[in-house]
């Protein structure tokens, strides 16, 4: 077991909790349980140290960035066995989310400039004497709380957008994975030996709540929609502004046209990988009535050739296990089958792949996020029913379409942040597209342009460059001068 004392600055922090391993039920390391105490003096640390980070401008900064990028590839061993312990995660899954982590630190550093540059502005006819220029300021002290299920890609998706922007991050991982929490913030420091730029702040509810109280200048949460109302009244006490990512219900339609291999193949990597822990994951399909024997016949072939702890890994918190039984066998006593496992596909650790169909919508396996290996399948006379069921439920995260002909037609239409076509959850692989939802989803966008701009403040500044020939902004007005000014707000909007 690995034993990660609390730093200098931390050492207040005198309770400890240790993280497992799912896989094996071994500890994986020991951490302290920072106190509120000790999250508001960290916080206080980060301001000063936000100010010389964002002095560095977006050369400086994307140079370190750049280096923190290297020292991911140069140690991607030692960080993906600690994703792997901390969450049980297959090999394939650990690394696929850390190519897509690496994709997003080097996207952030190399268009920060581009996107947050000062930007000229049209002054309009009236106000033509004036310059008008918009500035994106950094916020100053972003604090980040993080899931359990993507304890690399997740994070990194706000830490290294805020950073780029010139922002200070304090990050606060799950209890379940702090280990990866707090080895991206010692190799950041590395390369920012200066000032504590990016800290982690470990422990439970308790730690995350006091880092919504801090006065952080915004905070970036994913996790339950439960837990993010929770911190959204924590953040409402300094009006706070924040980011929320709470998971989704995340359906594929299949429409007539569609190549139904790809997309039965879609269906089940969709569905299966991560153990289904993905908040993207496919937990829900709609296929037209005309090819719905053939996809289903080879969404069963192909999802009995997965088996959990081979092609994915355990569940990686117990109570996961009991929602994704509890799903199961409400939908089988509301008249459901189960193709491929059922009931006896939950045991101690792992969940097998579970295909069901004839699940009524209002079953909680179709309603409610159910985050494991499981997918219902549902019959539809037409891509408008498919539409009416998909947006059905209170998310609106992810989504894919399947379609030769309507892919993009049909994306448009269902009520999510984001939409694959032909291909599953494509989106989150690109990082100049933003990524967010909507309704119980959550709101605000990370990654891309759109990330950028969330870690910072617009600025609008006028300045005159002559002074202007019909003033306004005078008490010396005159009849004749206001007389004019009708005369030229009727030829600008009155026709």
């Amino acid at each position: 077991m690995t034993t990660v004392g609390p730093r200098p600055e931390t050492a207040a922090a005198s309770e400890t909790f240790s993280s497992w391993s799912p896989a094996t039920g071994t500890p994986v390391g020991t951490f302290p349980v920072h106190t509120a105490a000790d999250v508001h003096a960290t916080v206080e640390r980060a301001q000063d140290a936000a100010q010389w980070w964002s002095s560095l401008g977006f050369t400086g900064r994307s140079e370190r960035l750049a280096q923190w990028r290297k020292l991911f590839v140069h140690r991607q061993a030692q960080l993906i066995d600690l994703m792997r312990a901390e969450t049980g995660k297959s090999l394939a899954d650990a690394r696929l989310e850390f190519v897509l982590a690496l994709e997003h630190i080097a996207w952030a550093g190399k268009h920060a400039r581009k996107v947050l540059r000062p930007q000229r502005r049209r002054a309009g006819l009236l106000m033509a004497n004036q310059a008008a220029t918009v500035e994106f300021q950094p916020l100053g002290v972003i604090g980040v709380i993080g899931p359990w299920n993507y304890p690399l890609l997740t994070p990194i998706g706000s830490i290294v957008y805020a950073l780029a922007a010139g922002n200070a991050v304090v990050f606060k991982p799950s209890e379940h994975t702090p280990a990866v929490g707090r080895w991206l913030a010692d190799t950041f420091a590395e390369v920012a030996t200066e000032h504590p730029v990016f800290q982690t702040v470990t422990g439970f509810g308790p730690t995350g709540d006091a880092l919504a109280r801090s006065r952080v200048d915004k905070i970036a949460f994913t996790g339950s929609t439960a837990t993010g109302k929770k911190i959204m009244a924590a953040a409402a006490e300094a009006l706070t502004p924040l980011i929320i990512e709470a998971g989704g219900k995340d359906p594929l339609l299949v429409d007539a046209d569609a190549d139904v291999n790809a997309a039965a193949e879609a269906t089940i990597w969709g569905a299966f990988t991560n153990a289904g822990q993905t908040c993207i994951g496919i937990e829900r399909v709609y296929v037209h009535e005309q090819i719905y024997d053939e996809f289903v016949r080879k969404v069963t072939s192909l999802s009995r050739q997965i088996h959990a702890g081979e092609d994915y890994g355990p569940m990686t918190t117990p109570n996961q296990l009991d929602i994704v039984s509890t799903h199961i066998t409400d939908a089988l006593s509301q008249g459901g089958t189960a193709l491929v496992g059922g009931a006896d596909a939950v045991n101690d650790r792992y969940v097998q792949p579970t295909v069901l169909i004839d699940v009524p919508e209002d079953a909680t396996a179709v309603q409610e996020e159910t985050f494991g290996p499981t997918v219902t399948i549902t019959k539809v006379a037409d891509m408008d029913e498919a539409i009416r069921k998909a947006n059905g439920t209170r998310y609106g995260l992810g989504a894919a379409v399947f379609s030769r002909a309507r892919g993009v037609e049909l994306a448009r239409r269902l009520r999510t942040g984001m939409v694959s076509v032909n291909a599953p959850l494509s989106f989150a692989a690109i990082a100049s597209l933003p990524y967010g939802g909507m309704g119980d989803s959550g709101f605000g966008r990370i990654h891309g342009e759109e990330g950028l701009r969330e870690f910072t403040r617009a600025k609008s500044i006028a300045r005159q460059r002559f002074a202007a020939p019909i003033s306004l902004t005078t008490f010396q007005r005159s009849p004749r001068l206001d007389a004019r000014v009708d005369a030229i707000i009727k030829l600008l909007y009155g026709r």
